[in-house]
């Protein structure tokens, strides 16, 4: 029974992060957002979270691979968890002292304008990371995101930790 309830917790994750992704995506041109480089790169790790997570609630019974996937979950979560926590910090600046996309680029600006070369319609930054566009209940996206990523991070982290105790007795 517990087995079923550690998979059910990394479906959740896939999930949950799939649907972050996806409705990034949908927003974005529906309510005419701009999306920022660290925007893009935490839609990026969303969608990235929901297929190791998958890959994780998949290969629970092959020793060999799960471990790779439960890691990379956590690596991509803890990730999302700092670029989201930065973008806030950002946001909660009376005058930021730094902004992206201005002034040398940093290589994860460098990598989301590539992306955005490939798949413009997924990966085009067009606004600036200190931008408030949304705001929900008091929270910016990034507030919100920050809230995600820490979300996934302690499922994934208790999700863990329930299948080491399984597999220990």
């Amino acid at each position: 029974m517990q087995q079923i309830s550690i998979k059910q917790s990394w479906l959740a994750i896939a999930l949950g992060s799939a649907g972050l992704a996806g409705a990034s995506i949908i927003i974005t041109p529906w309510l005419d957002l701009h999306p920022c480089h660290l925007c893009i790169f935490q839609r990026l790790l969303y969608t990235l979270l929901a297929l190791t997570a998958l890959a994780s609630a998949l290969t629970l019974t092959k020793p060999r691979w799960q471990p790779l996937f439960t890691g990379l979950t956590l690596l991509l979560a803890l990730t999302g968890l700092a670029t989201a926590s930065y973008q806030s910090w950002l946001q909660a600046q009376p005058k930021p002292p730094l902004s992206c996309g201005m002034g040398e680029q940093t290589l994860l600006e460098v990598f989301v304008d590539w992306l955005g070369q490939q798949l413009p319609s997924l990966f085009l930054a067009t606004g600036y990371c200190e931008d408030k566009e949304l705001v929900i209940l008091t929270l910016s996206l990034a507030n919100w995101s920050l809230v995600a990523f820490t979300l996934v991070l302690l499922v994934a982290g208790i999700s863990l930790y329930r299948q080491r105790a399984v597999e220990n007795k």
